[in-house]
C-alpha cells in the first residue's frame, strides 16, 4: 500500500535529498542557529543523515549522527522548517540517531547546540567541551568560530 499524500516518514537521506538539506542547513545557519555545512561535506557524509520526508519528496527535518570514536558519536545538524516545529520532528530525528547509536554499540552520544534546553528535555546532560578532546582537535580547530566557540556542550549516556 503506498502511503496517503502528506504522509511523512524518517528515512535515511539519499543523494537527491542533498540540495534541500543544504537549504535547511544555509537557512538556519544564516540566521546563526547552526553551523553551517559545505554541500561537499553533505556529500561526503551522506550516510549519517537522516530526514523527516514527506512522500511529495519534501525534506521537512534533518539530523545526522556522526561516528568520531570507539564510543563517542556527535548529534550534528539537527534542523526542522519553520512550518513543521511544534510537531515533534526535531525529537523523531534525534531519537532515531540514538537508536542509530545504540545499534552500533555507542552509549556515549555528544551535541554542541544554540538550543541546549531541546537537548535537555531528551536525557542529554551539560558537560564542558573540554571533555570532548578529540573532537575538539578534529573539527573544532578547523571551524570559523574556534577558539571562541559559544554552542553549550551535552552529553547522552544511554544504559
Amino acid at each position: 500500500m503506498a502511503p496517503r499524500a502528506g504522509t511523512v516518514m524518517i528515512r535515511k537521506a539519499r543523494m537527491e535529498d542533498i540540495k534541500q538539506i543544504h537549504g535547511l542547513l544555509k537557512y538556519y545557519a544564516d540566521r546563526k542557529l547552526l553551523l553551517p555545512r559545505s554541500i561537499s561535506s553533505l556529500y561526503d557524509h551522506l550516510r549519517d543523515f537522516v530526514v523527516w520526508g514527506e512522500n511529495d519528496g519534501t525534506i521537512s527535518g534533518v539530523c545526522s549522527l556522526h561516528i568520531c570514536w570507539e564510543n563517542l558519536a556527535e548529534i550534528r545538524s539537527l534542523a526542522v522548517r519553520d512550518e513543521a516545529q511544534g510537531k515533534g520532528y526535531g525529537t523523531r530525528l534525534v531519537t532515531t540517531c540514538l537508536e542509530e547509536a545504540a545499534d552500533y554499540g555507542i552509549t556515549r552520544i555528544f551535541t554542541l547546540t544554540y538550543q541546549p534546553g531541546f537537548f535537555r528535555k531528551l536525557g542529554f546532560r551539560d558537560i564542558d567541551k573540554r571533555e570532548l578532546p578529540h573532537k575538539i582537535w578534529s573539527d573544532c580547530i578547523n571551524c570559523s568560530m574556534f577558539p571562541d566557540c559559544d554552542e553549550e556542550a551535552l552529553l547522552y549516556e544511554a544504559d
